[in-house]
């Protein structure tokens, strides 16, 4: 296996058509410029190779704010979850958990109903039974609380189902994963982040909450209509307290270049540059259906292309495409078989088009492969 390194070159030097490529520019410069889409930076890279990696757009409302730039940070959304399954796999690699131990074994507060019998793995695979998001989430959110709460209310909070007979994708179980990730590791899981993926791998313009960065040199997050303005203010996606709160199922910032170079090491067999991450075992563990036994497709954090919920990759990817998608209107995939990989960030709410621009822009990204 090739140990890439991302680097630019010619679009024609890796098989793309640079000419089908351009579809792909022209749907997010005709979002941006409609004023649909505030900004949006698409990067793409085939065997290493960035073939495209750009900006689009202005990243806050009004003709003064700055332009978009290919590595203007963004808030993720959802595509935090597997970066969050990524700390926990460091530990089962490392023989500090396994995968098939009882949840309570680390977290001993999590008992009752069917807890007794869910493993590790269900809550990266989406099978726990708890639920997306607690039932007093709003209530929480507009309270402030803090992380901790969510934890503890995610303890005891009824399963929707017992663990494995079913799938559900769901936030509060990549959330005791995390806790799992701090307790073993005795550390945050935003600094252990830092410590053992981000810094070894150079993603030097990523952070779970805000880090070292300001909120204002970020792109804002459109919001949907209707939603409450007060609402907005005290626990919006650009509030103070959502974006430093440093949730493990969508609080974390990052750019296309830094994600892009996440994708490449998964594509890598686990390695960048100097960085050894993963081993091959935890890469093709992470990317595998773990979900046979329902026919309900999921990896290990990653969605795949054949997954339930899963149609942000567009339809033209290969059955072995990986990654995963965001509410504030992201997505980021890559395609073992292709060799390919494509991290798209907008300031759009996915669900205001069911993520059509996300689709169809990843359409036009892999049709543009021609040999």
């Amino acid at each position: 296996m090739v140990k890439a390194q991302l680097r630019p070159s010619e679009a024609g030097s890796v098989g793309i058509s640079e000419q089908r490529l351009s579809n792909a520019v022209q749907l997010l410069e005709n979002e941006t410029s409609s004023g649909r889409v505030l900004a949006a930076s698409i990067l793409v890279a085939r065997d290493g190779r960035i073939v495209l990696h750009k900006g689009f757009g202005r990243i806050a409302p009004g003709s003064e704010a700055r332009p978009a730039a290919p590595e203007t940070i963004f808030l993720l959304a959802s595509i935090t979850k597997p970066v969050t399954a990524c700390a926990l796999m460091w530990l089962v690699e490392r023989g500090l958990v396994s995968l098939d131990d009882p949840v309570s074994r680390y977290l001993p507060e999590f008992k009752g109903e069917d807890r007794r019998n869910t493993r590790v793995r269900d809550l990266l695979s989406h099978t726990s039974g708890l639920p997306d998001m607690l039932p007093e989430n709003t209530e929480l959110r507009r309270a402030h609380a803090p992380l901790a709460e969510f934890v503890r209310r995610s303890m005891t909070t009824p399963l929707m189902f017992a663990p494995r007979t079913d799938f559900r994708y769901q936030s509060m179980g990549i959330l005791l994963a995390a806790e799992i990730v701090e307790r073993v590791s005795r550390q945050r899981l935003r600094d252990f982040l830092k410590q053992e993926i981000f810094d070894p791998l150079g993603m030097r313009s990523s952070a779970l909450g805000m880090g070292a960065f300001k909120i204002q040199d970020t792109a804002w997050c459109q919001t949907s209509p209707g939603s409450r303005p007060e609402d907005l203010e005290r626990f919006g996606a650009n509030s103070a307290y959502w974006r430093d709160m440093g949730h493990p199922w969508g609080g974390m910032h990052s750019t296309t270049g830094d994600l892009a170079i996440l994708l490449q090491m998964m594509l890598n067999g686990g390695s960048y540059g100097n960085a050894r991450i993963f081993s091959p075992a935890t890469v093709e563990a992470m990317t595998r259906d773990q979900n046979g036994s329902i026919g309900k497709p999921w990896g290990l954090g990653w969605g795949l292309a054949t997954s339930p919920v899963w149609s942000y990759f567009g339809e033209l990817v290969s059955h072995r495409t990986f990654g995963h998608s965001g509410a504030t209107g992201t997505v980021a995939w890559a395609d073992p078989e292709r060799r390919m990989l494509c991290v798209i960030l907008t300031t759009r709410p996915s669900g205001e088009d069911n993520g059509r621009l996300l689709r169809v822009v990843s359409n036009a990204v892999a049709g543009s492969v021609v040999r």
